[in-house]
């Protein structure tokens, strides 16, 4: 009976040393007993607040000075003849008579009381190619002049050599000006005038 009573309490007192000691294991040991790290602490740093007097300093720069204006030329008259060519050539001598024309010469035609009058003449530009090839001719034309005094109608009828100079005389004469004919106070279209702008090369 004793020696039961002896294995009884022993068993007790394993278990609970067991016990014990399991729940000392769970709970960490002697760790637990220490106190927690403290947290790290993070300093931001910003920048210092400016200072009045930097502030002061900050001026904003002057302003540009504004150009200086060029000075205005003089307006140019607009000029008649279109240099195309830079060698010295005659470029379209023109011959305005026959007796097809009813202009006759420029200067005689002032004096005609009436008649149709030249006012703006547009030398023809020499084709580079031509002044290149030493070629020269002539091209003759039919035209109108209307009320306003312009040129219309252009017709080439005859030239030499053929389709050497048709451009530039055709482009010469549609910029000529006329002051029309004037019959009874009312200006008049003429038609059916010709002219032969000559293309040569001799500087006269």
């Amino acid at each position: 009976m004793v020696r039961i009573l002896v294995s009884i309490l022993l068993g007790a007192a394993v278990t609970f040393l067991l016990f014990v000691f399991m729940a000392f294991l769970i709970s960490g040991g002697a760790q637990r007993a220490e106190p927690p790290e403290a947290p790290a602490t993070i300093d931001i740093v910003g920048a210092p607040p400016e200072s009045e007097e930097s502030t002061r300093r900050r001026t904003p720069p002057p302003p540009p000075e504004p150009p200086e204006q060029p000075p205005e030329s003089p307006p140019q008259e607009p000029q008649a003849s279109d240099d195309a060519v830079s060698f010295n050539l005659d470029i379209g001598g023109v011959d305005l008579g026959g007796a097809n024309t009813g202009l006759g010469d420029p200067g005689a035609g002032l004096g005609r009381d009436g008649d149709a009058q030249p006012i703006v003449r547009v030398e023809p530009r020499y084709p580079p190619a031509a002044a290149r090839d030493g070629i020269e001719g002539w091209v003759r034309l039919r035209f109108t002049i209307d009320e306003t005094g312009g040129v219309t109608d252009i017709e080439v009828i005859e030239a030499n050599p053929r389709r050497v100079f048709d451009q530039e005389a055709r482009r010469a004469l549609a910029r000529w000006r006329y002051a029309p004919k004037v019959v009874d106070g009312r200006p008049q279209r003429q038609e059916g005038l010709t002219v032969q702008l000559d293309f040569t090369m001799d500087g006269n």
